[in-house]
């Protein structure tokens, strides 16, 4: 577990900032435990700049875009087994078997998901993990909860985050030295994708809120599969987001 936080590090404001692009709704915060939160997003913040986001800009200085986007693609793949599962366990069959499609597809013909052929058949991606299970199971959220260097949560999406990692096919990779490679090969790769918007995130009023509001919103809208109900439009985030969040959330 000690890599896979690290890995989680590169990604903590990239699971929130660019979550929630796709709905300016609102969704209530239950942060009871803010004071604590507070301490560990400071932490995170820290680690993030001295050691995750300086190899960002030098792997974002010498990688051509084909092969970062190929990269992407590569992680992206190795979760989908964890899609394809929740989606049958949250009742729908016919998604469950088109991600089983479409990770066999990119897996071979798309030489480890290096090439997006699958998308290219009419298999779009979808994003679903154990979180998004449980919510649909009717199991409350509970409080937020900013996790030391795997950054924003909340107290079930937490609490099943062993679920995602025991289906990753990371995890399944019997060299050892192997695996630690790829787990930090993928903090870099997601961190490199974020740099553009990190001014716009420390432009905030409340760079804590920002983040919190940010995945509050995109957890709603996942669970909800794109349609959540509506609420009072009040928080605001770029729509420039758009575009690039269901794959930043399928590497993740």
């Amino acid at each position: 577990m000690r890599i896979q936080r690290l890995c989680a590090t590169g990604a903590i404001i990239l699971t929130a900032a660019l979550s929630g692009c796709a709905s300016n709704q609102t969704v209530p915060a239950n942060d009871s435990w803010e004071g604590v939160n507070r301490a560990i997003y400071g932490f995170n913040n820290v680690a993030d700049t001295i050691i995750v986001k300086p190899l960002a800009k030098g792997y974002r200085f010498v990688t051509p875009d084909p092969v970062e986007q190929g990269v992407s693609n590569v992680f992206s793949n190795l979760a989908y087994p964890t899609v394809a599962v929740n989606n049958l366990l949250q009742g729908k069959p016919g998604d469950a078997a088109r991600d089983a499609a479409r990770f066999v597809l990119n897996s071979t013909l798309g030489i480890a998901g290096i090439f997006d052929v699958a998308k290219r058949a009419g298999l779009e991606k979808n994003n679903e993990d154990f979180g998004q299970t449980l919510a649909v199971w009717g199991v409350p959220s509970g409080p937020y909860v900013m996790l030391p260097f795997l950054g924003p949560s909340t107290l079930r999406d937490a609490v099943s985050l062993p679920l995602d990692q025991a289906l990753h096919v990371r995890n399944y990779i019997d060299e050892s030295g192997t695996r630690d490679k790829l787990l930090v090969l993928q903090i870099i790769s997601l961190r490199a994708r974020l740099l553009a918007f990190d001014e716009q995130i420390q432009a905030s009023n409340d760079p804590y809120i920002f983040i919190r509001e940010a995945y509050l919103q995109n957890r709603n809208f996942s669970i909800y599969d794109g349609a959540p109900p509506e609420t009072v439009d009040e928080f605001d985030i770029d729509d420039d987001f758009d575009a690039d969040l269901e794959d930043f959330e399928s590497e993740l």
